[in-house]
């Protein structure tokens, strides 16, 4: 429930901060006024009796009527001076015997609830209250306007209940109150005999409104039977798809929401798996190849190295130990030309 006003019960010293929230509600079906042949809304617009024109609501004041005809003009800021003892308070004048108050009287009912810092000093009135089977006259200013009230304790809670002043009840004034009707005795006790048969307690929740339920089903009926009427020009968004029991709408959503979930989860571990692979391999091909290329520089190392052994003149040794290897671990022969043996005769 969300509160429509906030203020303090005054008992005599006592100060009990509280909120007030409308105890009841209307169900009924609530209707439009339309044109019959196309469903158009029936509009109503302020306009002036003198000029014509249509008048905006910021410059639309209250006025009384004198029997004269002239009109006593009353601005908002008029109103604002008028004096509120009980703004945002609830005063409680006297205490009343419960039958006293009328139900006649009563006008709107309202729940209280205490304030954190007043609920001790609330359920200490409220138990008080209710102790002494009384009810708490008061006074309240509601929407700018002052009215009486009751305080009641019901289910554990303090209800207020507005009241009528005395001279807004009529006075029931009808030709009968005057007429001398005489009831025989047999008939007075037939008739209390029949109401104590009739007599049990008073349980709300085993009555219904028969005349809404029949309503609504003719409107429903209309609806399936799609006997219905679209003003022209108007334009209405699409139907969300969605079920109309609270408890499926509910159930769709957490089932909506447990899905994305599992979803979002199912993705982020297939990524982590992806990754741990991709760091995994890495390192691995890095170690192969440094691995591979120290392999091949020490193997081309080696390799100069033993062909500058193999090229050096200062060691003979080597060149046996070379006799003993393969073809191609062999050093290149030298590539200077020999001179011809038959020069060396002639010049003999």
């Amino acid at each position: 429930m969300r509160s429509i006003w906030a203020g303090a019960i005054s008992f005599g010293l006592v100060v009990i901060p509280v909120k007030l929230y409308a105890a009841t509600e209307q169900r009924d079906i609530t209707f439009r006024q339309v044109h019959r042949e196309d469903g158009g809304r029936i509009q109503f617009r302020r306009f002036c009796t003198l000029d014509g024109e249509e008048i905006p609501y910021s410059d639309i004041a209250k006025g009384y009527e004198l029997p004269t005809g002239d009109m006593v003009v009353l601005t908002d800021d008029d109103l604002a001076e008028l004096p509120l003892v009980t703004a945002h308070r609830i005063e409680v004048l006297h205490f009343s015997p419960s039958a006293q108050v009328e139900p006649i009287l009563s006008n709107k009912s309202y729940y209280l609830e205490p304030e954190s810092t007043g609920a001790r000093a609330y359920v200490l009135f409220r138990d008080a209250l209710e102790k002494s089977g009384k009810v708490a006259v008061a006074k309240v200013a509601l929407r700018q306007r002052e009215a009486l009230a009751a305080l009641r304790v019901r289910e554990g809670v303090l209800t207020l209940e507005t009241l009528l002043w005395p001279d807004e009840v009529r006075k029931p004034e009808f030709p009968f109150l005057d007429e001398d009707i005489e009831v025989r005795s047999q008939e007075l006790k037939m008739a209390s005999s029949l109401i104590e048969t009739m007599t049990e307690d008073f349980e709300p929740d085993q009555f219904r409104d028969a005349y809404r339920e029949a309503l609504e089903a003719v409107v429903r009926a209309k609806v399936e039977g799609n006997d219905v009427v679209r003003p022209a020009g108007l334009s209405v968004p699409e139907p969300k798809g969605q079920p109309a029991d609270l408890t499926e709408i509910l159930r769709a959503s957490v089932s909506a929401l447990k899905a994305e979930r599992e979803s979002s989860s199912s993705s982020s571990s297939g990524a982590g798996k992806a990754a741990g692979s991709r760091n995994a391999s890495a390192p691995k091909s890095t170690g192969g190849a440094k691995s591979a290329a120290g392999a091949k520089t020490t193997a081309g190392a080696k390799t100069a190295a033993g062909r500058a052994k193999d090229a050096s003149p200062s060691r003979p040794a080597s060149r046996a130990k070379a006799g003993s290897r393969s073809k191609a671990d062999e050093p290149e022969p030298e590539t200077t030309p020999r001179k011809p043996a038959t020069r060396r005769k002639a010049s003999a």
